[in-house]
């Protein structure tokens, strides 16, 4: 009786043992900020490296040539991390980008000369204040460290993008979008080349609003 007593004992003892690595376990899955903004960062990387080929080849301003090489290039590496990281943690990315991204891919893919590069620069500002809104939302919310990390590491590159996207705005004439009360940019008034009155950001979409949607998080200041 006494062994059967002791046999009981070390089974609770090593069911107790267990019940800390799985909470551990539990712990470690992303949460919901981490995988949307996975979610979101990887589309942003499709949008990128698709329009910076557009760039390239339709762009009529060579700065705007020049940019869309150095977005592919600089998106096409960030993705390789977003791509290893939601592997590790399990997070299915999407396979294309967001229906109001693939808009703009369409409205570039019809445009030429001056109003492809207005097109172009109004569309990568929008959807560049975003994705840095994002990425500080994650950083400052996120916890899984993988994914912070990440954050931490793209948010100089996409700031970098943006202040050069001022830059060519100020010399295009082209309104630079401001953020709003909800965080979201406005076209500075001015109706976007191709007809419509907000330009789809890349990253935050009606159906699929960036993560976090912060309404305090600043916008870079323009340079």
């Amino acid at each position: 009786m006494l062994g059967i007593k002791r046999l009981g004992l070390l089974a609770a003892l090593v069911l107790v043992g267990l019940a800390p690595a799985a909470a551990a376990q539990a712990a470690a899955q992303p949460s919901t900020q981490d995988t949307q903004y996975l979610q979101a960062i990887h589309q942003v990387n499709l949008f990128e490296i698709t329009t910076g080929d557009l760039a390239q080849q339709k762009g009529q301003n060579q700065r705007v040539k020049d940019l869309g090489e150095m977005f592919k290039t600089d998106h096409t590496q960030l993705d390789q991390t977003v791509q290893q990281t939601a592997s590790q943690l399990g997070v299915q990315l999407p396979a294309e980008p967001t229906t109001d991204q693939q808009a703009v891919i369409d409205q570039l893919n019809n445009a030429s000369g001056e109003e492809f590069d207005r097109l172009w620069v109004t569309s990568q500002l929008a959807g560049h204040v975003q994705a840095i809104q994002a990425t500080q939302t994650e950083i400052s919310q996120g916890t899984e460290q993988s994914v912070v990390q990440l954050a931490q590491t793209a948010l100089p590159a996409l700031q970098a993008h943006y202040d050069e996207l001022v830059q060519l705005a100020e010399q295009l004439g082209i309104p630079v979008p401001q953020a709003t009360a909800t965080g979201t940019p406005s076209p500075g008034g001015t109706p976007a080349p191709g007809g419509t009155t907000e330009t789809p950001a890349p990253g935050g979409t009606t159906e699929s609003p960036a993560p976090g949607g912060t309404t305090e998080t600043p916008v870079p200041s323009e340079s």
